[in-house]
This record gives C-alpha cells, structure tokens and sequence, in this order.
C-alpha cells in the first residue's frame, strides 16, 4: 500500500509544532500501526531526515504506551484495541491519515507524537496505595473475596493509563483513569479501609493536574482499549460524596 500521512511534527515542547505531510510505500496489511511508522522512520532515516518520535513498548496492548489520535480518534477507534494492536488491513491504499498526538493541558507534548503522562503517576501516588499491613504473600485463595467484588476489581484493575480516556474527552477529563483506579483497590479488603480517603485525594490530585470536569458523554468508554464501563465513575462519584459527609 501506498499512504499520505500527515503527521504532527513538534521538536520540543518550548517550539511550536505543525503538521508534516508524507508519502510511505511498501506497506503491508499485515502490518500493525506501528509498524508502518517504523518503515516512515526508516524511508525519512535514509534521507537524512529526523524519524518521528512516538511512544512504545511492549506493541502487545499491555504496557499503554503507544498514544496516538488518528484520524480523529485516540488508537483509531476500533473497539478494544490499542495502537499498537490496529493493523492496516483498515486501511486502503492512497487513503489519508491524519495522525496527532494526546491534546490536554495536562499532556505537554515532548517531541512530535510524544507527550508527559506523569500527571496520572502523580494521581495514583495521590491516593492509590494500601496501608494495610499484609505481611508476605498470601496463597491466591488465603483471604475470601465474594465473587461480585473480585470481578469489579478485575474489571477496573484492566485500565492501562494510555490516557485515550483523556484524549477524547472534549474536557480533557481523567475521571475514568481516576475512578478506575480507584475502583480497583476499593472492591479488595485491603483498599476498603481507605476508600473514601483515597477517593478524595485522588481527586483533588486530578483537580491540581488540570484535567477538566467529567463530561458525561462517554466518549471515555467509546475509545477505552480496555472497554472499562464508566459504571466506575458513577462509583466514584458515590464516594467523593461520602467522603464529603465523613468530613
């Protein structure tokens, strides 16, 4: 296939950027997203030119690493799939794709596609902790958890902090990273202590960040790899209240 990309090219996070049109040949559907930006890197390496900085890692839909808006759309918009998990086969030869970064205030874009998520570490640093003591640990069936609050926690616990969740939202909102979070130590015995206490920090962390209010659209749930309900933020949103009533 042969593909007009138009890509946002940004040297450092104190220049402005712009978008850069190119051309890449040679690319097979079997290809994954990234990929195909590997074979731009190397067609504009062996002109002497600078390759496109964007972030990956493990290319397996793990890590959330990769982080791109394509045609509009963080990870390009197919259900449950990440970057690095679309293949071209959803392209079509001479199709146009526009490809961009995150764009929320709390992601400085870096270089090109490449933006500062360390406002979500900060976050959970905020409040995604355990005091509990636990000592060594235990055999997988030690401690009985009902079935119900194992599978919410699981549920929540499969968010990756790719920030899509961000990205689509038209208030740059993190409230599903937030409430995932959140959700994830508050259904296991150990996080149920500081549940409200966790909740409130975690969004006055958010607050401090600068990501907007929740929108209450769902486009977070639309683009989430993970398909995280936003069921989470209707809970979280339960327990900033009563974290508000205890004082």
């Amino acid at each position: 296939m042969k593909l007009k990309l138009h890509v946002w090219r940004q040297p450092t996070k104190d220049q402005p950027g712009a978008m850069k049109d190119y051309v890449v040949e040679g690319i097979s559907e079997h290809m994954s997203f990234l990929e195909m930006m590997d074979t731009l890197n190397e067609q504009l390496m062996n002109k002497g030119e600078e390759p496109v900085a964007f972030d990956h890692d493990c290319r397996e839909g793990i890590c959330g690493m990769c982080s791109m808006v394509i045609n509009g759309v963080p990870h390009g918009g197919h259900k449950g799939v990440t970057v690095c998990q679309l293949h071209m086969r959803h392209f079509k030869d001479g199709d146009a794709i526009f490809i961009e970064p995150w764009r929320a205030k709390a992601f400085p874009v870096l270089r090109d596609l490449v933006v500062d998520r360390q406002a979500f570490d900060r976050i959970v640093a905020a409040g995604g902790y355990v005091s509990v003591a636990t000592g060594g640990a235990p055999d997988a069936n030690a401690l009985p958890i009902p079935k119900k609050e194992a599978d919410l926690a699981m549920d929540a616990a499969a968010c990756i902090g790719c920030g899509a969740c961000v990205a689509a939202c038209k208030n740059a909102s993190a409230m599903l990273f937030v409430a995932a979070k959140a959700s994830h130590l508050g259904h296991l015995p150990q996080g149920e202590v500081e549940r409200y206490e966790r909740a409130k920090n975690m969004a006055m962390q958010m607050d401090a960040e600068g990501f907007g209010t929740c929108s209450n659209l769902s486009q977070c749930e639309a683009v989430c790899p993970k398909e995280i309900s936003v069921r989470v933020i209707a809970e979280f949103n339960r327990d900033l209240m009563k974290a508000q009533l205890k004082g």
